[in-house]
């Protein structure tokens, strides 16, 4: 991007490449915004709602377990966005450094099915959403509608998605406690609302489980926006905007979700409607821009991704904003199909698929962190991200895919879903600490296992610097 394009109408003209020093902008409390604002939707309520209509929680446990997993989580999540300022670029380039220029393939390829598997399930909740308040507007028109507003966020790019999580910030903030007041002070709770439900082991587990795999379902690309900022923005302030912004921005929503879950019996969406009564079309609304503005920054990624998939086969591609748009077109299309032609059961199916999706990001995770900041310390050779044979990264980090294999492996027995459901979770009621066990084990055998190679590469980093 141009330094001079200082407006958020401007076309980002970078896609992948290294953001050089002077077209750096930003404070860190962009981050704040970003991840505050993009959070406050409807999927985030629907979310908080399983703690207490799936995993059948009384309030009070399920807060603490939505406050336990989104602080957790959110520490992973922070981590990666830290990264940002130091590196300037995309977090799927920079997964290079860890796996090698073929080896990262695997990772970056389930990271776009990943994004386009949320765009999709976002553009029905969203459709099914504004039909249910607005008849006139049929569930496919309201997938539509929203997707072009995603998709056109994504061509203009990091500006203009930085400027809609902004705004939203401030306007589904208001809405979101606008809804607090109407549903509690003006509704009304049900008079034994703090009785329903009782504590269960497997449903708190399962509770924490879900707000932190919310988290770390970011992972993969929180770094995209925070790599425009300067490099002196910091560590500590990077990581202390994206933590804060991300774990409020999700408890509140999913504190909403909560409430409606546990006074409500029957579809959250429809409790929420019923609930903010006279202001539920502004709440439908409002919430529903709130997915566009997050389903742009998943389009935003995977095109990305998709576009660091092509610069792996064909290094001298370098790709700017025509690539771009005609990528996240071409996403686009494939999400706005599935949503379009399987709205009807997509949501269950594909959002288990989702799941088991995470349980591959876990290790990556693992992987990512130890080495960028037990490892390397932040070091890399920037240029053989970019090259063929991936520089002093070599084609295929052994040891690394060796690592994120086990991760996988160890998680399978802890997984807990409707399509598979592991043996120590059966054993566990259908208990989910998959991801726990995952970053458990991963963590120190990639660090050991790494600490020789990785010190013969930072040499290597030094004497180019």
């Amino acid at each position: 991007m141009n330094k001079n394009d200082s407006t958020p109408a401007s076309i980002e003209i970078s896609t992948i490449q290294p953001i050089p020093a002077d077209q750096r902008h930003g404070r860190y409390r962009d981050l704040f915004t970003i991840w505050f604002g993009s959070n406050i939707m409807l999927l985030t309520v629907v979310t908080g709602a399983l703690a207490v209509t799936i995993f059948n929680l009384p309030f009070m446990a399920a807060m603490l377990a939505l406050v336990i997993g989104n602080l957790v989580g959110g520490v992973f999540m922070a981590l990666h966005s830290a990264q940002g300022p130091q590196l300037g670029v995309p977090q799927m380039v920079q997964t290079r450094g860890q796996f090698g220029s073929y080896g990262s393939l695997l990772v970056v390829a389930l990271v776009v099915i990943m994004y386009l598997g949320f765009f999709a399930s976002n553009l029905v909740l969203g459709g099914q959403s504004l039909h249910s308040r607005y008849p006139m507007l049929s569930t496919n028109e309201g997938i539509v509608l929203v997707g072009i507003i995603s998709v056109v966020a994504t061509i203009f790019g990091y500006r203009l998605i930085h400027a809609y999580t902004r705004l939203m910030t401030f306007v589904s903030g208001a809405v979101l406690l606008l809804s607090f007041i109407w549903v509690i002070g003006v509704h009304g709770l049900p008079a034994d609302f703090l009785q329903r439900n009782e504590f269960n082991i497997p449903g708190f587990l399962g509770a924490i489980s879900v707000a932190a795999l919310w988290q770390l379902a970011y992972a993969p690309y929180v770094s995209d926006y925070s790599r425009y900022m300067p490099a002196d923005t910091g560590a500590r302030p990077a990581f202390f905007a994206s933590y804060w912004g991300c774990c409020l921005g999700s408890f509140l929503p999913m504190t909403l979700g909560v409430v409606i879950g546990l006074s409500f019996d029957g579809d959250v969406i429809e409790g929420l409607t019923a609930m903010t009564g006279s202001i539920a079309s502004l709440v439908v609304v409002v919430f529903s821009l709130g997915i566009a503005a997050t389903n742009s920054m998943n389009l935003y990624c995977g095109t990305l991704s998709a576009i660091t998939v092509g610069q792996t086969l064909v290094p001298k591609w370098s790709a700017g904003a025509l690539s771009r748009a005609i990528t996240a077109l071409a996403l686009f299309s494939i999400s706005l199909t599935l949503a379009l032609l399987g709205q009807d059961d997509f949501m269950v199916n594909y959002t288990n698929f989702i799941l088991l999706l995470l349980y591959v990001l876990v290790p990556w995770t693992a992987i990512n962190l130890v080495d960028y900041y037990l490892i390397a310390h932040g070091n890399y050779d920037v240029p053989s991200f970019f090259r063929r044979d991936g520089g002093i990264y070599g084609y295929v980090n052994w040891t690394a895919v060796t690592c994120y294999a086990l991760g996988i492996l160890v998680q399978i027995p802890f997984m807990s879903t409707e399509l598979y459901t592991g043996a120590v979770a059966a054993a566990m009621d259908g208990a989910d600490i998959s991801w726990i066990v995952g970053l458990a084990i991963v963590s120190p055998v990639y660090y050991f296992a790494s600490r020789r190679r990785s010190s013969a590469q930072l040499r290597s980093v030094e004497r180019s610097a």
